[in-house]
């Protein structure tokens, strides 16, 4: 159902059984896929490309312009994939520079307030709570948690299966499978429950030892980055789990 009291852009590209409630504005340049819900007073703004089975609560903003000084008017896109729940309020901004875009995978869960910005990437299964703000350019991977009230700064790269507690300011990089807190943002252990009893992936006893023994030396060796995932190839039983935190280290800049 799409109503007459809703705006639809001559050029907007509308999938089957798409709803539009009313005061929703959709520009020119949108596309939308099959079965989405766009609820009353959402906006869809020029550059969105949005999959299947998305809904879009009331108040939401996708697509606007980012608030990125060196923004001079590329044509620039956000694209998210299905099955994603935009609650009410969020903003989601596009990329800066023609060619790039803002991306959203695949069932993500954006809470009330979420500010994602300029040419930020965030992979599957991304639950972002209330009043997050998720900088320019960062990378969250899949499985991730990011309780309320979180600020990621530009440039971050978050691994998968991590959780963000409430308030937390992440100026660095996140290796995967870990807990991070506080202001400055500081290791407090391995996501054990979440990795042990989550539906999708759940770690076996013998893997979870692994990865708890790999967090001991980079975080309690006082030893380099650089020298602790020289450590941790030579001392612990490879497997996919260790080779991601091992080509994590070495990739990133700056760890927390």
């Amino acid at each position: 159902m799409i109503s007459e009291l809703a705006y639809i852009g001559k050029g907007a590209k509308l999938g089957k059984n798409v709803t539009v409630e009313p005061f929703a504005y959709i520009a020119d340049d949108v596309v939308i896929g099959d079965d989405c819900y766009i609820y009353a007073h959402a906006t869809l703004l020029d550059g969105t490309r949005m999959g299947n089975r998305n809904k879009v609560h009331h108040g939401a903003v996708i697509g606007t312009e980012p608030q990125d000084l060196k923004y001079k008017g590329d044509k620039t896109e956000v694209i998210i994939g299905d099955d994603n729940d935009i609650r009410e309020n969020v903003v989601i901004a596009r990329a800066t520079n023609m060619g790039h875009a803002t991306r959203i995978g695949n069932n993500c869960h954006l809470m009330d307030g979420v500010h994602i910005c300029h040419g930020a990437v965030l992979h599957d299964y991304v639950m972002v709570g209330l009043k997050c703000i998720i900088g320019g350019n960062s990378e969250i991977e899949s499985y991730n948690v990011l309780s309320n009230a979180v600020i990621i700064y530009e440039d971050v790269h978050i691994g998968n299966w991590t959780l963000i507690l409430s308030g937390t300011r992440l100026r660095k990089d996140v290796p995967p499978y870990i807990v991070v807190k506080g202001n400055p943002a500081a290791y407090h252990g391995v996501n054990s429950v979440i990795l042990q009893k989550n539906t999708f992936h759940p770690m076996d006893d013998r893997t979870l030892r692994h990865v708890m023994n790999a967090y001991l030396i980079l975080y309690h060796a006082n030893i380099s980055p650089q020298d602790a995932a020289i450590r941790i190839k030579s001392e612990i039983e490879s497997c996919p789990e260790i080779e991601n935190i091992i080509q994590f280290i070495t990739k990133s800049k700056l760890i927390v």
